[in-house]
């Protein structure tokens, strides 16, 4: 048996960096992995501003019960630079450039104004440079702000676009084909023989690639027939620079997926130390077209299917794109449970920060890992891990934990 490591090293050597890239606009990058970083065009903010509404002032004209001339509107976006001499002030809302004769803002409620609003009264006197935000305070022309091999969500989009930038320059969507096999899978809505259930890893990991970065080129669903799968197989890595299988791994007499990349393809199949997901597997299938393309195997279980996806296919989507994969933190157990005995666990858990900000983690049931339990991911925020030496957790106990993406 390998374990989990060592498994996930194999995989990764099936895949290189695809180094090609898209140029799109900022508005359409959502999901996408930054290929080149992104570097401000403009100061931000690009003139000094002010954080209140209030008054521009000349702290040198800032006493308590000093009176103050209004002289001028500033509302933001105005191009207006008012002068202001000694008893001068004007007023300015929240965002606008601050007076070149200006170096302190009064927040209005720091003053009395009068009827006419032409004169304004000190009641507490703001610090030199109070409430002003300084030109390239937030960073400056030139610098970078955002490194490549970020994937690019809604917080990062809105940098960019405050950075000036138009356009990004990201790596190209993998191609990705997704495999179901089994004579036994009906699609949704049609009606069950004995023996036959609903196809749902197919859907999972569609809809899972796409959200993980991926351009799902086919998803298809096969029979366990080595001639019918081999030609699904060769059709569907022909538009891909990856496919991904659910289901056929293990040993039985059936399992169409084992008995056709051993005799087609170069492949291994491993018993890894992990629960669930202990049988998985990997190819390289030669196209008729001459291209290596790689296939990740994965177990038939839903629930086996779901975690091998976080595992091991995340992880190579990442490589594909060139970013950093996501990494595990510390959590603390919310109940006490029993893991299997000398394997790794792989658990969905519920995830709760206490009031002193701790993760607290509780498996969402209690038998730990059935691996067909489909309920028990649709509930969970993402993945414990219990080392295989672990005879029993007990609450309270530390956990490593990573949250689904």
């Amino acid at each position: 048996m390998l374990s989990v490591e060592e498994y996930l090293a194999e995989v990764l050597d099936l895949v290189t960096p695809l180094g090609e890239v898209d140029v799109v606009p900022v508005a359409q990058a959502v999901g996408r992995t930054l290929a080149l970083p992104i570097v401000a065009t403009a100061d931000v903010p690009v003139m000094a501003n002010s954080a209140m509404d209030g008054f521009a002032v000349r702290a040198a004209d800032l006493s308590m019960g000093a009176i103050l001339q209004v002289v001028a509107d500033v509302p933001a976006g105005s191009p207006l630079d008012p002068a202001l001499v000694a008893g001068q002030c004007c007023r300015i809302m929240t965002g606008a450039c601050v007076p070149s004769d200006a170096d302190t803002i009064v927040p209005v409620e720091l003053v009395d104004q009068s009827a006419d609003r032409q004169r304004i009264t000190v009641r507490e006197v703001p610090a030199r440079g109070a409430h002003v935000r300084g030109a390239g305070e937030d960073f400056t022309r030139g610098v970078e702000v955002l490194p490549a091999g970020i994937a690019l969500g809604a917080r990062e989009l809105g940098l960019v676009s405050g950075a000036g930038v138009a356009e990004v320059t990201v790596v190209r969507r993998p191609r990705v084909a997704v495999v179901a096999t089994g004579d036994e899978l009906r699609p949704p809505g049609a009606r069950l023989e004995r023996g036959q259930i609903y196809e749902s890893n197919g859907l999972f990991l569609a809809t899972a690639l796409a959200a993980a970065g991926a351009d799902v080129v086919a998803a298809l669903t096969l029979p366990d027939d080595d001639d019918e799968f081999a030609a699904g197989l060769e059709s569907a890595a022909s538009a891909a620079d990856l496919v991904v299988l659910s289901g056929g791994v293990s040993v039985g007499d059936h399992d169409v997926v084992r008995i056709v990349l051993q005799a087609r393809a170069t492949s291994a199949f491993r018993h890894v130390l992990m629960q669930p997901g202990k049988p998985q597997g990997w190819a390289l299938w030669k196209t008729a077209a001459g291209r290596m393309v790689p296939l990740v195997a994965l177990p038939g279980n839903p629930l086996s299917t779901m975690v091998s996806f976080e595992l091991f296919v995340t992880a190579v989507l990442d490589r594909l794109l060139g970013r950093a994969s996501q990494g595990w933190q510390v959590a603390v157990a919310g109940i006490d449970w029993v893991p299997p005995v000398r394997r790794r666990q792989f658990v969905p858990v519920v995830v709760e920060v206490d009031a002193q900000g701790c993760q607290r983690v509780t498996p969402v049931h209690r038998r730990g890992s059935a691996s067909h339990m489909v309920s028990a991911a649709a509930q969970a925020d993402g993945l414990a891990m219990v080392e295989a030496d672990v005879e029993r957790v007990h609450a309270g106990d530390t956990v490593s934990f990573r949250r689904y993406r």
